[in-house]
């Protein structure tokens, strides 16, 4: 298994520093993961640093409660994408869907869908640690209605990351053509093979490097 490929090497903290995330482009173009994920402050500098290599840009939109106003989020989207990101990771309007309300759940993700089309792949941020079994399957049912790419479980800033019971859920309710990317606490090889047996076709990590290596390196970020 080419463990890196299914990698989004990452970086969100909020004390994240211009040498972090030049460190984190470094080791994405010696590991050859699937992309970098930095917050949208950062999408230029790593659309700059990538070019001419095979790692994604990839950044997140409504980060981390999904609370923003759905053209906050298509602004969001559209200006990451002219700056060079060629994946967005949305956070879903939780409250919403808690509420019941899918038509506006929907909503706020086609919305952000028909902005990336053609530009970007769309990655639905669900944060399963505040869902209830019935409502990560509304959000997946939801979710594939609006055209993501992916579904997505966690910010890795809430009360829970990555389960691979999760991962086994949601790759039942979205089938075999919508990608599920496990994220939140996934920090060795081992996690990360399990979250990929259970399903998952990308996984989202800090400890990108550790999980390559299987142990030989350290990381101590907790995302």
């Amino acid at each position: 298994m080419n463990i890196a490929k299914l990698i989004d090497h990452t970086a969100l903290k909020p004390d994240t520093t211009k040498n972090d995330v030049l460190k984190l482009l470094e080791e994405a173009k010696k590991y050859n993961f699937a992309s970098v994920c930095v917050n949208p402050i950062w999408v230029k500098l790593a659309a700059e640093k990538l070019a001419g290599h095979d790692v994604d840009v990839c950044t997140v939109i409504g980060f981390p409660l999904g609370a923003n106003t759905t053209e906050t989020k298509v602004f969001e989207t559209k200006d990451v994408i002219a700056k060079g990101a060629t994946e967005v990771d949305m956070v879903i309007n939780v409250g919403a869907l808690k509420d019941g309300d899918y038509e506006l759940v929907e909503k706020d993700i086609d919305e952000v869908v028909q902005a990336a089309k053609g530009k970007a792949l769309v990655k639905v941020i669900m944060e399963t640690c505040l869902l209830t079994e019935e409502e990560k399957v509304r959000a997946c049912q939801v979710a594939v209605k609006a055209g993501a790419d992916f579904v997505k479980t966690s910010t890795g800033f809430s009360t829970g990351g990555a389960t691979a019971e999760d991962i086994a859920l949601m790759r039942r309710t979205v089938g075999e053509n919508v990608g599920v990317k496990a994220s939140g606490g996934i920090r060795t090889r081992e996690d990360a093979v399990k979250m990929v047996e259970a399903g998952a076709s990308r996984i989202g990590a800090s400890a990108s490097v550790a999980i390559v290596l299987n142990g030989k390196e350290s990381a101590t970020d907790n995302y």
